[in-house]
């Protein structure tokens, strides 16, 4: 199915999207230190199901700007809610992994008429860190050993892709070795997620929350989902087993016969029903 690649004007530059398929729209939005192609089997099983899909890079990631002045879950939210518009203004689903899961909370409570639902992927919903420990993670990542260690720290994020973890770890890490991508990821590290919680309330789209049984983010994942689904009126969990921290990349199939059903349970009806 082609794929067209679009970049969307935003406060302080500029957001590549990459969208296929006709019908209601989803947005996806991968992890911190991902790029957009995380998505990618999982958002072609929803094109070839009749919905179109947009899969947008993070700012200072993949091919978006890298000289933003604002990164972090506020400014994700605002780039979602553009893409939204540029696609025809919504309603839309969001599907957001890790901290785009947090922007995609946001975003459906700043515009709750612009989100039909949500899709939240290992989500990072709330301030989990001291400011020591914050810390501690920025000087983990500075340079010159700050790539090295994140390479491999990522290669443990994704169990369900077994021997190819490490491969798709390198890739990640060579595409932060390119001009700016690297100031612009440590500029998003430092995101704190507790800017999450005052927009629970102002929420009115039902979620789905996704989260792999294996994922190294969470001494307990599935505690961690229940909490997430918790803060919603309408939530639903589904535990990837063998999973870890992008289950729509590590089990494509799955998720996406889910997200479909899901789709589909809020009234949200592909172009193919």
């Amino acid at each position: 199915m082609a794929m067209t690649i679009s970049y969307i004007s935003v406060t302080g530059g500029r957001v590549c999207v990459e969208t296929e398929g006709n019908g209601p729209l989803i947005v996806c939005s991968p992890a911190m230190g991902d790029t957009r192609d995380a998505f990618a089997p999982f958002s072609s099983l929803l094109a070839e199901a009749g919905f179109r899909v947009a899969r947008a890079d993070l700012r200072g990631h993949g091919d978006s700007s890298t000289d933003f002045a604002a990164y972090g879950d506020e400014a994700t939210a605002k780039d979602l809610l553009a893409v939204i518009e540029k696609f025809g203004g919504g309603p839309a689903i969001l599907a957001g992994a890790s901290m785009s899961a947090a922007a995609a909370v946001i975003a459906a409570g700043m515009e709750p008429a612009k989100v039909s639902g949500l899709v939240l992927l290992g989500p990072f919903l709330r301030g989990t860190s001291t400011p020591l420990q914050r810390l501690g993670f920025r000087l983990a990542l500075a340079r010159p050993w700050g790539p090295a260690l994140w390479r491999l720290y990522s290669a443990k994020l994704w169990p369900g892709l077994g021997d190819h973890a490490s491969q798709r770890a390198s890739h990640l890490s060579s595409t932060l070795k390119r001009k700016g991508h690297w100031a612009a990821f440590s500029k998003t590290t430092r995101t704190d997620h507790s800017v999450v919680s005052p927009w629970f309330d102002h929420v009115k789209a039902p979620a789905l929350i996704v989260m792999g049984d294996k994922d190294p983010d969470w001494k307990d994942p599935l505690a961690e989902a229940t909490w997430a689904a918790s803060r919603f009126t309408q939530s639903e969990v589904l535990a990837i087993k063998g999973s870890g921290h992008a289950p729509m990349l590590e089990f494509p199939d799955a998720v996406a016969q889910s997200v479909i059903s899901f789709a589909n349970r809020i009234g949200f009806v592909s172009a193919h029903a």
